[in-house]
């Protein structure tokens, strides 16, 4: 597996001059011509990529899933995360073709963003939940990487704190315009949410959780064919409730069931949902219920 270290390698790798600034680099997609390696086949960056492509030809791997590169608008890939392509990608040679923004961490040593751009969900999206834009939304994002691109051009000591200021901004939209895709798709990410509830429904039935425990998070968001920050994004977008809190309801919604229709007692049902100790049970029970299971059970016997 290949590690890309720097910007300047990524740069020879794509056939592009040496970068102005070592830290942080646009590239112009139109410009790109990848050098044909197997080294595409399996590596990683150690610095972050934003995207703003259209007609990407070619197959890749974003962790552990496959996709077509010329179905996503914008994307956001952090530091370490493993991709690999079928073959070298071939990029439209359109003016139009679009951006991206190498970012390496150095760049945000010492700023607030060095710490906050961890708490951007969407860096760790796979890329077949990449965000689509529309026209004047992408007018927008297009306008914030020019501004990057020219701030570099001439070096002094407001550079950094400039173009900070605009990739914050840049991260500020991919939030808000995710939120909006979110509602845009709302027919699609419903049937996620049935799913997801059927998921929890035969998880249970088929006593699942009495062989691999309580299902988690990411166990649900792989069952889905999605990225865990996405899932649980969604959900909590679609929802108000986090995919963790959906999960918990679902457990004490078959403890009741199980405590109101059956003789088992509070440990076995313990057991059968997933939990390792009885008294777990009787903890998550008596706070989203505000009764213990067994006097609950006093209501139907």
């Amino acid at each position: 597996m290949k590690v890309i270290n720097s910007i300047s390698e990524k740069h020879r790798l794509l056939s592009l001059p040496e970068p102005l600034h070592p830290l942080v680099s646009v590239v112009r997609i139109a410009d790109v011509r990848a050098v044909d390696n197997d080294i595409w086949k399996r590596f990683y960056l150690n610095f972050y990529v934003i995207s703003l492509k259209r007609n990407v030809i070619g197959k890749m791997q974003y962790g552990q899933q496959h996709y077509d590169y010329d179905k996503g608008i914008m994307t956001f890939v952090s530091p370490k995360q493993l991709l690999s392509f079928d073959a070298p990608p071939v990029y439209d040679t359109a003016d139009d073709a679009g951006y991206a923004l190498f970012v390496h961490p150095d760049f945000l040593f010492n700023h607030p963003l060095a710490t906050k751009i961890k708490s951007y969900g969407f860096f760790s999206y796979t890329v077949n939940e990449a965000l689509h834009l529309s026209e004047k939304e992408e007018r927008n994002i297009k306008d914030i990487f020019l501004k990057i691109e020219e701030e570099y051009q001439h070096i002094d000591r407001h550079t950094q704190d400039l173009i900070l200021s605009q990739i914050e901004l840049l991260l500020n939209y991919g939030n808000r315009f995710y939120e909006r895709q979110f509602i845009t798709r709302k027919k699609v990410n419903h049937t996620i949410l049935t799913k997801f509830e059927q998921l929890m429904n035969d998880y249970f039935d088929a006593e699942d959780s009495l062989k691999n425990g309580i299902p988690t998070v990411e166990f649900m968001a792989a069952q889905l064919n999605l990225s865990t920050h996405y899932f649980s994004d969604l959900i909590k977008s679609l929802t108000g409730q986090s995919a963790q809190q959906h999960i918990q309801e679902k457990m004490m919604e078959k403890a009741k069931e199980y405590l109101s229709v059956t003789e088992l007692s509070v440990a076995e049902i313990a057991y059968q949902l997933g939990f390792k100790y009885p008294q777990s049970l009787n903890k998550m029970f008596k706070r989203t219920t505000s009764v213990s299971p067994l006097e609950f059970r006093k209501r139907f016997h």
